[in-house]
Formats: structure tokens, sequence, C-alpha cells
């Protein structure tokens, strides 16, 4: 459990796959709605998203590949994986023969926010460890708030440059500018080896586009 001041504004975000609530899913998302009401919790915000979403940005979904991403780099700074629960697979049309990537999402996933600010992704693994949703909302329950598995980057070694913060995969060297191919994740790494993020600063066309040009 994370020591915290209860003055402090908590935030769960909760996405479930829509368009059914099955049990144990229900009874999760009633949890959460009771830890609301009770004031274990300042705000729970619900959100739906499909069983999978085609990882092109042309798509309808692409609030919930921003999502991902989001949860991909918070794992990437802690060390933890997301995958899985999400998983990715590719699709072949039957009629064009084209290929599509998918991101399957899990049937809940959690944002616990405090004070605007990321705690932790639910679930997650390390190692053989796994972070549950179950174990999330009742530590919440009690008015606690749950400790993510692995640590922030200050707390550990630094990564290596050549590897991904966000999924792990090895990065693309462009003259200080590097960018995985994977997740699309872009960013520098200062001299102590820390990567720095700039993928807000980059669009998904241009990154590899800008990598390559100064590879």
């Amino acid at each position: 459990m994370t020591n915290w001041n209860r003055e402090t504004d908590v935030t769960v975000v909760c996405h479930v796959r829509a368009p059914l609530l099955l049990e144990p899913v229900d009874r999760q998302v009633e949890t959460l709605h009771a830890c609301e009401s009770e004031g274990a919790i300042d705000e729970l915000l619900l959100r739906s998203w499909p069983k999978e979403v085609s990882r092109s940005n042309d798509g309808p979904h692409g609030n919930v590949l921003h999502a991902f991403e989001r949860f991909q780099r918070w794992a990437g700074r802690r060390d933890v994986s997301i995958k899985p629960p999400f998983r990715e697979r590719t699709s072949t049309s039957q009629i064009t023969g084209e290929m599509r990537r998918l991101l399957v999402t899990p049937l809940l996933c959690l944002e616990v926010y405090v004070e605007d600010e990321l705690l932790g992704v639910f679930p997650h693994s390390r190692d053989e460890e796994t972070h549950t949703t179950d174990e999330a909302i009742a530590t919440l329950r009690t008015g606690d708030l749950p400790t993510p598995l692995g640590s922030e980057p200050s707390e550990r070694s630094r990564a290596s440059a050549t590897e991904c913060p966000a999924c792990g995969d090895e990065l693309i060297d462009g003259q200080g500018l590097f960018a995985c191919g994977s997740c699309d994740w872009v960013g520098a790494a200062t001299e102590s080896g820390e990567c720095v993020d700039f993928s807000d600063r980059f669009d998904e066309s241009s990154t590899l586009e800008t990598v390559s040009d100064r590879g």
C-alpha cells in the first residue's frame, strides 16, 4: 500500500469492454462505485472500449490507442508489463488480402491518479508476479492506495538508451534522437542514460521518417 494524504484528490478511470458487464466485471464496477460514494476515492470515470481495435491511427478508436500508449510509457518507467492483459495480433482480409495489426483490450483495466499524476495501471506484471484489478480495488476500498510493482527510474539503475522504455524493444538511433518502431515511442537520452520522452512532439507518420533522415 502507498502512504498518502487523504486531502489529495484520487481519481480512478475504469475502462470496461463494451457492451456487456458480466461477473466478475460488474462486481468490480459496483465496488468502485461504492468507493466513490463512501469517499475512498474522489471520482470514478467509466470508459468503454471494444474487444479489439486497429493499430492504425486512421481508425475510429484513436482514444483507445492513446490510452494504450500512455499505459506503455508508464509501464516502461516502472519496468513492468501490461502485455498481458493487452495483446496484439494480426488479421488478414479474405477479400483484399490486406493485413491489419490489432490491439486486443482486457475486460477491465484501471488507471489510478493522485492529483492528476498517474500512480498506476492495473493489471500489470513483473517477472512472475501480477498486480490484479481485484487487488487494486480491494486496497482502494480500505481507503489506501495500491502500490504498483516495479519502481521509478530514480529508484533503480538507468535503462540503456538502446532499449525502448515503453515496450522494451530495440530503439533506432538517429544521431541523438531515438525512436521505437514497435510502439512509436520517440525521445532522447541524457548523459546518465535516462530516456526522455518526446512522443507528444511527434506524430506517428513523421517519427520514423525523421529518425531515418538523421541516420
